[in-house]
């Protein structure tokens, strides 16, 4: 386009300085190449090239047209602009921790629980647009899409949810019914702007200093407890092992006790002294009146 304007504005000044007898003799060939700059501009602007993953919006003096161009090479209006709009998956991030997000600085959602307390949120959105809807966004938003659209809904959206939940189930058991919740509700604000949702991911959830040394102190008392009930179950393992061991020893004993008769200890200190006498030393074995005989000497 700008090609066919430098070729139109240099043919006029060719057609004046013919006029001029000095000038004359130039402005045939200033017009050549003023028709060469139209003719270059005309087939510069009326092929276009869309890139994969872009859609081409063609836009005739200010009015957005509905049809668009898929990716490849176009024969197009030469008075036409494409505007060329990104269709792959884009992110827009909202992040406290500084040039992380698309926004410097603390960018991290500021959002009152149901129990009164101010949490902070860092997320991710995954989104891309619909292709035949290009137009549709192009003529009501605008290339800006990102603040114009999902910035301040996905911000509300979190926000309208939050008041829901408290502050500890949010951080821990409510956290991905929260996620799917908002999640919803952000899709269906997208779609009915031509924007597809494909993902919205919390990556922190940051919760008040008060609220976290609670908590830290519940999960170590909660350890505290496991092990002691780990210690106690120890102990009772322990004193039943040995409750088992003396009984053993008991029952030992009681089955020995019942068992040795007089008859039989007396048996039994016969064969002893058989053997005591059949030993080569001398010795002199004398026999009371108990079971047990006394020893005297020996060599």
């Amino acid at each position: 386009m700008a090609l066919i304007i430098l070729g139109v504005i240099v043919f006029v000044l060719s057609l004046m300085a013919a006029k001029n007898e000095m000038a004359e003799k130039f402005a045939s060939g200033i017009r050549v190449g003023a028709i060469v700059l139209v003719l270059a501009g005309i087939s510069s602007s009326c092929f276009v090239q869309i890139d994969a993953g872009y859609v081409g919006v063609k836009v005739l003096f200010g009015k957005v047209q509905q049809d668009v161009l898929e990716s490849g090479l176009h024969f197009v209006n030469p008075l036409v602009d494409v505007k060329k709009m990104d269709t792959k998956t884009q992110n827009y991030t909202m992040s406290g921790v500084h040039d992380e997000g698309d926004v410097s600085g603390d960018d991290a959602i500021r959002i009152l629980t149901a129990d009164g307390l101010e949490v902070t949120i860092d997320l991710t959105v995954l989104f891309k647009l619909t292709p035949t809807d290009a137009p549709k966004i192009l003529n009501e938003t605008g290339i800006d899409y990102n603040t114009k659209i999902v910035r301040p809904i996905t911000r509300t959206a979190i926000r309208d949810n939050a008041v829901y939940y408290e502050a500890v189930a949010l951080y821990s058991t409510k956290r991905d019914e929260f996620q799917n919740r908002i999640f919803n509700t952000i899709e269906k604000s997208f779609k009915d702007r031509g924007i597809i949702l494909e993902q919205m991911l919390i990556r922190n959830i940051t919760l008040p200093t008060s609220v976290k040394a609670s908590i830290e102190s519940k999960i170590n008392a909660e350890q505290d407890a496991q092990k002691m009930q780990f210690v106690l179950q120890k102990e009772k393992q322990e004193a039943e092992r040995k409750r088992v061991e003396a009984q053993g020893i008991a029952d030992y004993q009681r089955i020995i006790s019942s068992g040795l008769t007089d008859k039989q200890l007396q048996y039994e200190t016969i064969k002893a002294n058989l053997e005591l006498a059949k030993s080569p030393n001398s010795k002199v074995i004398i026999m009371g009146k108990g079971n047990t005989p006394v020893i005297l000497g020996g060599n």
